[in-house]
């Protein structure tokens, strides 16, 4: 896909005066933002909440984060960079009104975070970037082609029991066929491609499963967590949510599931609507209020990230800013807890080559590199082989591959291409949306492989289960929770 940089910006990779060249051969101001405190009146940021100024000069303009941004990859366009889309937010800062333009290169942000890995100057672009979002999603009028998406997006994904009623016509809709004849057409695809790309991530639905209110442990208990169901890791990936709770049990947690908790708001806080975060967050803060957890687990990297991150997003709440606090102190991926706590559980042997790919929110926004790896390592017979370009992207983002579908689809295929020449068997990683984009992009490659979540791997070896029940599919299939619990969830 071919980008051009629009003319009305002469950003950092523009050659002029007060610039100098630094190693990549682009040029950039030398000139520091002025730190005004506020955003200057009739520019493109409003007093509550604007890009901080004082980290927005943070950036150096290095080039250090250029080969990890996907859409700079993909294009080589300045203002498609981490540093450029910063130097865009200086522009708004000292006065330039919001443009389509500006607020276009803002929008084809992945928000994967891999350039914050990448900085030498620890420039925190995740909190630039989502500031910047939460501005535009108040102050810029969007077309109406776009605002009917995304409001079909957000009327649907953050809520749960909205997409338990889709699972029944849907299972009808791929168990027909229809599926595969509207693919072969490829009319979708030429009329709506957005909702083309929908249509197409949706994975081949099993059986709904029932999850326990309070799953007790197998032997003796040492610790009581709470999990995470999720939106559509709870609907679309219940198999997931089941081998989370049964390798709980098998080392030893008592597993609490609040029957009231909802979207944890990862989705709209990723998408600057931020009044909309905030009411999910706190809902889920209350709905975990009474649990008596000393623990809050999550097995879906876009939501660990974000619930890691109430504090600030409830900061200016004073009903709720130490509640969030104390909220956010308990939250860690499962792979952290099961790293924190040691193994118990006898590990059978899975004889399995696996590819394990970070997933952006896991790796980059929340620094869990090393226990999924830990943990499948510790799985006799399992070889674990490393993708090449780990740090890019796979163009899944959230809702990105919904909305641009063509950049997500070019990412999610070289990622496809990189993860099929390690000639694993099965391609191993701890995100729902991942496992939609990769498993999309692994059929269109020709190159079947099988498809699975971090813990469903540990979960087939603690059971002593074949190899095969994880290469032999592409998608999660479901499997029974252990009878020793309470009361039932749908």
């Amino acid at each position: 896909m071919t980008q051009t940089r629009d003319s009305q910006h002469q950003g950092p990779g523009d050659a002029g005066a007060g610039m100098h060249r630094v190693s990549d051969g682009d040029a950039v101001p030398d000139a520091p933002i002025v730190d005004l405190g506020m955003p200057v009146p009739g520019g493109a940021f409003d007093e509550h909440n604007p890009p901080d100024a004082a980290l927005v000069g943070d950036c150096v303009h290095c080039g250090f984060c250029l080969p990890t941004c996907p859409t700079y990859v993909l294009w080589g366009e300045e203002m498609d960079s981490p540093r450029g889309r910063i130097y865009l937010m200086k522009e708004g800062l000292e006065g330039e009104p919001m443009s389509d333009s500006m607020v276009q290169h803002w929008d084809r942000c992945l928000g994967c975070m891999a350039c914050v890995t990448a900085c030498p100057s620890g420039v925190q672009y995740d909190k630039l970037i989502e500031s910047t979002r939460a501005q535009v999603e108040r102050r810029h009028d969007r077309t109406a082609a776009d605002k009917a998406l995304r409001g079909l997006i957000f009327s649907l994904f953050p809520h749960p029991k909205r997409l338990r009623l889709l699972r029944g016509p849907l299972r009808g809709y791929q168990r027909s066929g229809l599926d595969r004849l509207v693919r072969r057409t490829g009319l979708l695809e030429r009329m709506a491609p957005q909702l083309a790309a929908m249509e197409g991530l949706a994975p081949r639905l099993g059986k709904a499963e029932k999850l326990p209110d309070r799953a007790l442990p197998a032997g003796q208990r040492r610790m009581v967590v709470g999990m995470l169901t999720g939106c559509v890791q709870r609907e679309f990936f219940p198999g997931v949510n089941a081998a989370t709770v049964r390798v709980l049990q098998h080392e030893g947690c008592e597993v609490v599931i609040p029957r009231s908790q909802g979207c944890c708001g990862a989705l709209s806080v990723h998408n600057g609507r931020e009044v909309e975060a905030q009411k999910y967050a706190r809902a889920l803060v209350d709905s975990f209020a009474d649990a008596g957890v000393e623990r809050i687990v999550v097995n879906a990297a876009g939501c660990g990230s974000t619930m890691k991150e109430y504090a600030d997003l409830l900061a200016d709440d004073p009903a709720y800013a130490d509640r969030a606090r104390e909220f956010a102190e308990k939250v860690r991926d499962v792979s952290e807890i099961l790293v924190e706590l040691g193994p118990v559980a006898t590990r059978h042997p899975l004889e399995v080559t696996v590819a394990y790919h970070d997933a952006c929110h896991l790796g980059h926004a929340q620094g869990v590199r090393s226990q999924p790896r830990d943990l499948l390592r510790g799985i006799p017979g399992l070889e674990l082989r490393e993708i090449a370009e780990a740090e890019l992207c796979c163009g899944s983002a959230g809702i990105y591959n919904i909305l641009n579908p063509e950049p997500a689809r070019e990412l999610g295929d070289r990622k496809a291409a990189n993860i099929v020449a390690t000639g694993a068997e099965l391609l191993v990683t701890a995100n729902p949306g991942c496992l939609m984009q990769v498993t999309t992009a692994i059929q269109r490659s020709g190159h079947p492989m099988g498809m699975a979540h971090t813990i469903e791997v540990l979960d087939a070896s603690l059971r002593g289960l074949p190899a095969t029940t994880l290469t032999g599919r592409a998608v999660t299939a479901p499997n029974p929770v252990p009878s020793n619990q309470h009361t039932t969830q749908g």
